[in-house]
């Protein structure tokens, strides 16, 4: 009885730090570019963009003048390579020879996206699902895009149209989980943080956004189980080190909890969770 006691008092005292430290986390989260396998919308990879390879490429369509999917192809290397007006140049050509290409479409709304073009981008999605109805990376993608924006009663219809068709999709469960998380509604946050963990026990952005919901509802030691599974399948998130320390600290593990706020402002230097937690606790 004793130890639970303890553990109350401290998320009593810890109560008036938490929405600020949990929401703090949250809408980095939502911002941040998460890194985690299939939670990547636009997959980076320099060496796509490398000469020889655009030269491969590039051969092929002068072999190929018509071939929209050779333009498609080189479009997808510049796009991963971050060559982001050449990829958009690309994938404007292939649709020129084929506007039905629904994954062009889809491609090059994610470099749109990347471009900061998102209204461009819902558009092109919207062609691809016109396109091909019960294409989910179109609907995964706009969904992104409305959730990012806020509208996130457009953003849930299309998570849930993906959820229905294919229940074994960790991304439509991941961003779903965000928007109820986003609307405090962190219980069912929960539950789909958990199936897309169950689906991919490999990505560190659900163990993350659960842990932050954990915090949200005091559970620090769900919290500090899945934020330290987050961390040692990423070890450079700043957002999974600095909510492990918060949720170390309810727990009155003070040194630990300093050591992942220290960990979390060598990476991010303006963490304010970190920060403000090293305030709290004190530094060595």
């Amino acid at each position: 009885m004793s130890n639970r006691s303890t553990l109350g008092d401290r998320i009593c005292r810890m109560r008036k730090f938490l929405p600020h430290a949990t929401l703090f986390g949250l809408a980095t989260l939502l911002a941040a570019c998460n890194t985690s396998g299939v939670y990547d919308d636009v997959p980076t990879n320099a060496s796509a963009g490398s000469s020889t390879n655009i030269a491969s490429l590039t051969a092929v369509i002068e072999a190929n003048p018509g071939d929209a999917a050779a333009y498609s192809t080189r479009g997808i290397a510049y796009g991963q390579a971050g060559k982001l007006d050449k990829a958009v140049e690309d994938f404007d050509r292939a649709l020129q020879l084929n506007p039905q290409s629904y994954q062009t479409w889809a491609n090059r709304a994610l470099v749109l996206r990347r471009m900061g073009r998102d209204q461009e981008a819902v558009t092109d999605y919207t062609r691809a699902i016109n396109i091909k109805p019960d294409y989910d990376v179109a609907y995964v993608g706009r969904g992104n895009i409305y959730r990012q924006q806020g509208n996130y009663s457009a953003a849930l219809a299309d998570f849930n149209s993906v959820i229905t068709r294919d229940s074994s999709d960790a991304r439509a469960f991941y961003n779903r989980g965000l928007i109820y998380q986003a609307q405090n509604q962190h219980q069912r946050a929960i539950e789909d943080f958990a199936t897309a963990i169950g689906l991919n026990p490999k990505a560190s952005a659900p163990y993350i956004a659960r842990g932050i919901s954990y915090l949200a509802v005091n559970d620090p030691n769900a919290a500090n189980a899945d934020l330290s599974m987050a961390v040692n399948l990423d070890r450079d998130s700043a957002v999974a080190w600095a909510n492990r320390g918060v949720a170390l600290e309810m727990l009155g593990n003070t040194q630990d909890a300093r050591r992942s706020y220290t960990r979390a402002i060598t990476l991010e230097n303006s963490n304010k969770i970190a920060r403000e937690g090293l305030g709290r606790i004190g530094q060595v």
